[in-house]
């Protein structure tokens, strides 16, 4: 996988984006952007679910698109409670889109990273939703509904990180009721466990290829 660096302009600053475009890949074909692990806990768009998410779209013939939040690599600012981070991610869809409007965006992220993507999905217009352990645990997401858009979560039962059963609560609230792809031994970070990630995103991304 092939990937080019931006620095673009983002709300709190520079942000540094890294681009793969696969050979077959059209303007009119979806990109996916992919948040990435908490700020302040070394979470950066080098976190190996994040890649691994990557060249899991690149592989399928998405466009992928990683990028670290404010105050993390290249990133310029700071730290801003999941709000401004919500903004960093929607700079990211709409530098994207500027260059490709006929592009459809999808969103992905992990932990940290998936709360951020749930929570922006709306403004993103997003048409496809994938959140890995998403840390629901962080803020409050009570009112956080997802519009009616095909989505899917892939958590651990036993994740150390995050309530498995906090996150089911979450999803019981949803209007839209996501794929949950509740697996056994993984644990938050998938170590060792990297292969079974991507190849549950390959078939849920080609599903919505196809459809």
């Amino acid at each position: 996988m092939q990937e080019q660096t931006h620095l673009i302009q983002g709300p709190g600053g520079v942000l540094e984006v890294r681009l793969a475009t696969p050979p077959n890949w059209q303007a009119a074909h979806p990109f996916v952007v992919i948040a990435h692990p908490h700020p302040l806990h070394g979470g950066s768009l080098n976190n190996k679910v994040v890649h691994t998410l990557a060249k899991t779209a690149y592989a399928t013939g998405l466009a992928s698109l990683r990028f670290n939040f404010r105050g993390v690599g290249q990133s310029t600012g700071e730290f801003a409670q999941g709000v401004g981070e919500q903004q960093d991610l929607l700079s990211v869809v709409h530098w994207m889109q500027h260059q490709y409007p006929q592009a459809p965006c999808w969103l992905a992220g992990f932990s940290f990273g998936g709360y951020v993507a749930a929570a922006a999905h709306a403004q993103a217009q997003a048409r496809h939703l994938l959140l890995v352990a998403p840390a629901m645990n962080l803020f409050d997401v009570s009112q956080l509904q997802i519009n009616s858009i095909p989505w899917l979560v892939i958590m651990d039962q036993q994740d150390e990180v995050v309530s498995s059963n906090l996150v089911q609560a979450w999803i019981d609230q949803q209007t839209t009721p996501p794929t949950v792809e509740w697996l056994d031994g993984v644990g938050h970070f998938f170590h060792g466990k990297l292969a079974i990630l991507s190849d549950i995103c390959q078939q849920a991304m080609q599903a919505c290829l196809r459809a």
